[in-house]
Parts: C-alpha cells; sequence; structure tokens
C-alpha cells in the first residue's frame, strides 16, 4: 500500500476548503441554536430568561462601597473639594460674577477686555484671520445677550482643561515608560472611560461632593483626561530614537530628557489632546450642570425642561461658538512654528508682546469698567434675541406640517420602531452569548471571545437584560441609518472638492454642536418618545459616517486608480472593485465611531421618554442611588466595547486581507 503523497504550497485548496466548510457548519448550528431558542422562548426556562435567582446583587455591593466611601472618607472629599474650590472660585469672580477673596472684593473682568484678549491671543496664534474669527466668536456671545453664561462655563473650562492636562501627561508618560502598566491597566480604563456614559459619571461625584461646582468640575475632568493620556503615549512612542540618544550622549538624566527633550519634541501631538480635551470638557458642560455647574449647560437645561426652543437653542449656540473658538485657537498653538531664540538683555515685552498687551488691555478696560457701568456689564438694550424668531418657525412648521409630521411619527413607531424594539426584546441572553463569543473567536481568537462573554453575562446577570436589548434596539437603527445616511454623502464629497467644501461647515457645526440641542427642536415637532430619539440620535452620529468614508476614499493611492482604468475598468468597477475595498478599514472606524456617538446619545435621549439603560442611569441620578447608575452605566459602556472591539476585530483582518 503506497503512502499519500504529502500536502505542498501546490494543494491549499483542499484544506481551505475544509476550513471554510467547517465554520460554515459551526455557523449554522449557532444561528439554528439561536432561532430555535428564540420560537420556543416561552419553554426553554433559563437559557432564555435569566432566572430572578442568579441575578448579582451588583448594585447592592456598588451602593454599600460608595457609602462606606461617604462615611469614611469625607475627610478625603473635603479636602479635595476645598483646594479646587479656590481656584474655580477665583475664576468665577474674575470671568462672571463678584468674589471676595479673604475679605477682598475682586473686579470681574470687563467684557470688552475679554474680547479684546481674545482678539489678540487669536493674532498671535494664527494672525489676523484667527483674530477675526476670535472677534466674531465672542462678538456673538456678548451681542446674544450670553455672556453671563458663557463666563461660567469658561471659568470652567480654564480650571478643568490645566487639570485633565497634567494629569493626562503624568498617566501618559507612566504608560509609556512602563508597558506592562499601559496592557494592563491604563488602557483598559481608558477604554471603560470613554465608553461610559457621561451620566455615569454625575452620580459617584454627587454623593461624595455634594451638588456644587466643584462636583461637576471634577466630573468633567475624569470624561476629558483620556485623550491626554492616549496623545501622551502615542507622541513619545512616535519620537525618533536618535533624539533620545542624542540626549543621553548631551549628558541628560533621565528626568532632563523626559522634560526637556522628549516632551518638547512631542509638543505638537500633545497640543492636539489638549484640544480633544477643550473639546470634551465643553461637551460634558451640559451635563454637568445637573449638579451645579451652571452656566450655559444650564441655560440649556432649563429650556429643556421648559421645552423653550429659543432660549435653548441660543444658548446651545453660544456653547457651538465657545467651542469653535477654543478649539481653533487651541489647534493654532497646536501648529504653530517653534518659539524664537531669546537672547540676554531682551525685556518682557519684546519676549511676550501678545501677553503683555493683552494683561494691559484685561488692566485698562476692568479699571475703567468701575466708572463705566456699560464695561462691566453689557447693557440689555446692546443685546438681540433669536428666541422669538426659532419659536415661530417651529410653530409655522407644526400648523402646515401636522398631518405629515404625525403620519411620518406613527408610521415610523408601528410599523419599524415597535416591531424591532419586541424582537430584540425577546432575544435569549443564551442564544446572543453563543452567537457573539463565535464572531469574537473567530475575528481575534480566545480572548476576545472570552472577554465578550464576560461582557454579555454582567449584561444579563444583573438583571437588566431586556433594557439592555432595549439600548441594543434603538442604537442599532440609529447606527444603521445614521450609516445609510452619512456614507453615501461621504462618498459623494470624496468624488468633488466643491460638494466637500459645502458639506465641511455643515460637518463641523453637527460635531461641535450640543447633544441637547439635537433634542429640542426635535421634540416640539415630534413630541417626546422613541421617534424623536431616533431622528437626534441619527443627526448627532452621521458625522463619523461622512468624515470617514470621505477620508478613507481620498486615501487611495491614486496609482491604484490609474491601474485599474488602464485595465478597463469602468467608474463603478474602480470605485467597487478598488476604492472600496482599500477604504474599507477606515470606513469600519467610521462605522465604531458612529456606533459609539448612537450610544452616548441614546442615554441623554432618557430624558425625553426612552425606555432603556439610559433611564436606569436617569433615574439613579434623580435619586442619587449610586449603585443603579453605575451598575447600568457599565452595561451601556459594555455594549460599546462589545461592539467597539468587533468592529476592531473585523478592521484588523480587512486590513491583513489587504496587506
Amino acid at each position: 500500500m503506497s503512502k499519500p503523497a504529502p500536502l505542498s504550497l501546490a494543494q491549499p485548496q483542499a484544506p481551505h476548503g475544509g476550513r471554510v466548510t467547517a465554520w460554515a457548519a459551526i455557523w449554522s448550528l449557532a444561528f439554528l441554536l439561536a432561532v430555535t431558542l428564540y420560537l420556543l422562548r416561552s419553554n426553554t426556562g433559563w437559557l432564555s430568561a435569566w432566572p430572578d435567582d442568579w441575578i448579582v446583587p451588583f448594585a447592592s455591593w456598588m451602593s454599600a462601597l460608595m457609602a462606606w466611601m461617604k462615611g469614611n472618607l469625607s475627610w478625603l472629599t473635603r479636602a479635595i473639594a476645598s483646594v479646587l474650590d479656590l481656584p474655580l472660585q477665583i475664576a468665577f469672580g474674575l470671568l462672571a460674577k463678584p468674589l471676595k477673596l479673604w475679605g477682598i472684593p475682586l473686579p470681574t473682568l470687563s467684557w470688552l477686555g475679554v474680547i479684546s484678549a481674545a482678539i489678540i491671543a487669536g493674532h498671535a496664534a494664527g494672525g489676523l484671520r484667527l483674530a477675526a474669527l476670535m472677534a466674531a466668536c465672542f462678538g456673538y456671545i456678548a451681542l446674544f445677550g450670553q455672556w453671563q453664561g458663557a463666563m461660567l462655563t469658561l471659568a470652567l473650562i480654564l480650571i478643568s482643561v490645566p487639570l485633565c492636562v497634567l494629569t493626562g501627561l503624568l498617566l501618559g508618560v507612566a504608560a509609556w515608560r512602563f508597558p506592562k502598566l499601559e496592557r494592563l491597566a491604563v488602557t483598559p480604563a481608558l477604554d471603560l472611560m470613554q465608553t461610559i456614559p457621561t451620566f455615569a459619571y454625575l452620580i459617584p461625584m454627587l454623593i461624595l461632593f455634594g451638588n456644587s461646582p466643584v462636583s461637576a468640575m471634577i466630573a468633567t475632568s475624569i470624561f476629558a483626561t483620556p485623550p491626554m493620556v492616549r496623545a501622551t503615549m502615542v507622541a513619545l512612542s512616535r519620537i525618533p530614537s536618535e533624539i533620545a540618544d542624542f540626549a543621553v550622549m548631551a549628558g541628560c538624566t533621565p528626568r532632563q530628557k523626559l522634560w526637556r527633550v522628549l516632551i518638547p519634541t512631542a509638543r505638537p501631538l500633545l497640543m492636539v489632546g489638549v484640544n480633544q480635551v477643550i473639546m470634551l470638557a465643553l461637551n460634558m458642560v451640559i451635563i454637568s450642570s445637573m449638579i451645579g455647574a451652571g452656566g450655559l449647560g444650564y441655560d440649556v437645561l432649563l429650556a429643556l425642561r421648559a421645552l423653550k426652543i429659543g432660549q435653548g437653542m441660543e444658548a446651545g449656540f453660544a456653547i457651538v461658538v465657545l467651542a469653535i473658538a477654543l478649539d481653533r485657537l487651541s489647534q493654532a498653538f497646536a501648529y504653530r512654528g517653534g518659539r524664537p531664540v531669546h537672547h540676554e538683555g531682551v525685556g518682557l515685552v519684546a519676549r511676550h508682546p501678545h501677553l503683555v498687551l493683552a494683561l494691559a488691555v484685561l488692566a485698562a478696560t476692568t479699571l475703567a469698567s468701575l466708572v463705566l457701568p456699560a464695561l462691566a456689564k453689557i447693557p440689555a438694550g446692546w443685546t438681540l434675541s433669536t428666541a422669538p424668531w426659532w419659536k415661530a418657525g417651529v410653530d409655522w412648521i407644526t400648523v402646515h406640517f401636522f398631518d405629515l409630521i404625525e403620519a411620518l411619527r406613527v408610521g415610523l413607531l408601528v410599523y419599524v420602531l415597535n416591531p424591532i424594539r419586541a424582537f430584540c426584546e425577546a432575544i435569549p441572553w443564551f442564544a446572543a452569548l453563543v452567537l457573539l463569543v463565535l464572531a469574537g473567536y473567530r475575528l481575534a481568537g480566545w480572548r476576545l471571545a472570552l472577554l465578550v462573554g464576560l461582557l454579555v453575562l454582567f449584561c444579563a446577570s444583573s438583571g437588566l437584560w431586556q433594557k439592555t436589548m432595549s439600548t441594543v434596539y434603538l442604537c442599532g437603527v440609529s447606527a444603521v441609518l445614521a450609516m445609510l445616511i452619512g456614507m453615501p454623502i461621504g462618498v459623494w464629497a470624496s468624488r468633488s472638492d466643491r460638494v466637500f467644501r459645502i458639506i465641511e461647515p455643515v460637518v463641523d457645526t453637527l460635531q461641535t454642536l450640543p447633544s441637547f440641542c439635537f433634542i429640542i427642536p426635535i421634540v416640539m415637532l415630534f413630541r417626546v418618545g422613541d421617534v424623536t430619539a431616533l431622528i437626534a440620535t441619527v443627526s448627532f452620529a452621521i458625522v463619523p459616517a461622512i468624515r470617514y468614508t470621505n477620508h478613507g476614499l481620498r486615501q487611495v493611492p491614486p496609482t491604484l486608480i490609474e491601474a485599474a482604468k488602464t485595465a478597463g475598468c469602468t467608474r463603478w468597477q474602480t470605485f467597487r472593485l478598488v476604492q472600496w475595498p482599500m477604504a474599507l478599514p477606515e470606513i469600519m472606524l467610521g462605522i465604531n465611531q458612529t456606533i459609539l456617538l448612537s450610544l452616548s446619545m441614546i442615554i441623554i435621549c432618557a430624558m425625553i421618554g426612552t425606555r432603556d439603560l439610559g433611564q436606569e442611569v436617569f433615574i439613579a441620578l434623580a435619586k442619587a442611588d449610586a449603585g443603579r447608575g453605575i451598575v447600568a452605566g457599565l452595561a451601556i459602556a459594555f455594549i460599546g466595547i462589545i461592539a467597539d472591539r468587533l468592529i476592531g476585530g473585523a478592521s484588523a483582518k480587512a486590513r491583513q486581507r489587504l496587506g
């Protein structure tokens, strides 16, 4: 009997075909099990519904932990609050409201001086064009009567951002120097912090620090720190080794090499992290207004509760304008050229002319405001209001298109949303566990499968499975709809520079507009409920779908496109066979971001009547129930982590296929 011929590289078909057949069989069995459990869910007992006797009391444990911390660490929380309250009150006193510090009254900076200082800073960072933008942004805030709230918000940002930057820089340096610390602690913590809903940050802060601006500042700082940590790790890892070697050769100690060579070299990317910190801090302003932040966020919140669309949109646009000003200013400082060389004997004015001029203008206008009240506070007669126009516009749309809007609302609710909700809420936990674990193993191996399995088990064992699936339903529908609308727009923008120039400012505005501002006009038209949440979430989450699709398609090498044309491909074939596959990894990152933004927005939509994990967090905040809120927040975060890891695994496989 002859021996079988050994397999060679020329005979790959049978093994490859066998693997495909095996996986097809495994997937077929998994889907058959899931369908069987779904159809027989009323008769399959614990395989479909997690038994009440098996529920793990995570919420009670969390509540007990928070109660212990409040009872035994009150001395620490009071000390932290006292330390942070002093600079915060000084900032409030200088920018927004009179304050006595140790019995000495502090004069509030003149609004004209603040605007002038912003213009001078813009000119220092980006020239006349940026100076004009700063004048327009701060002039808008003053003209439309939002100065007081904007200055309270700016004061909170000015204290929170340095705290975030310093903390993030130190953590990033530690993670860079100790890779095991990064892998085992820092990266998982950052993933959790960036997926846990914003509301969940407020509950422990409210319990430990009370309802105060300090609580809001701490919550804002925790929420906005992760980008700085990541930027520091990436910036330090990208520094060429030659620079570090040169520092050693020059006789620098490890500390000198880090702070005098590496950190200054990484400054441009670090400033990008600072920019992201500012944006996230502004995004947290409205949420933190629920625990005492005040400012523009509180104005938007009051308008939403009273359904005053005009006042809410005015305050919301003031946040947008402030965000644009700070965003452009921080970006300009990030990309500005190196500092000039300072020679001995050069005076302070010559070294820092813009800083000296700004301080002089602030001092002069503030002193003048002591005798000219119009410089201390903007007279009401100088301001305008667009609130009546917003209300009139919504009223006109409601009167003339009520039947169409109502038909659309009822149709979406009855024929689309309610059936999908019913289907998702009825999915057995065991079926979801099997399918997701299998997907994790197929995409990235046993570690991802184990992680996904543990996170799914947490959602089921905490007794929140039905609300978890309600969240998945609304997030999934919103993300799919955002991608179906956003990806074609991104394709269109990638093919035409003129279209891109039109779409870019719209996308920038949507990205900086506070999430609450998406809700206010839609509530006025569609009332509370899932339809309003769907439209608001799609509007908020569509930006990454447009941006990443456009960016991915524009990054395809022109040589590949020319090669496809030379081979005789039509325009459609070139797009389908070359451009889309090459851009797919980038597009999948956009899908990932769309899902995460949908999750963050759906939590906010709990304020307008959705029934999911967001409602759990919102109720817990209202009742100061730490355990309930934290567990629901973790369940939301775990949904985001599962989606992020699975999509990341699929993206890695796509990149591997494309080489």
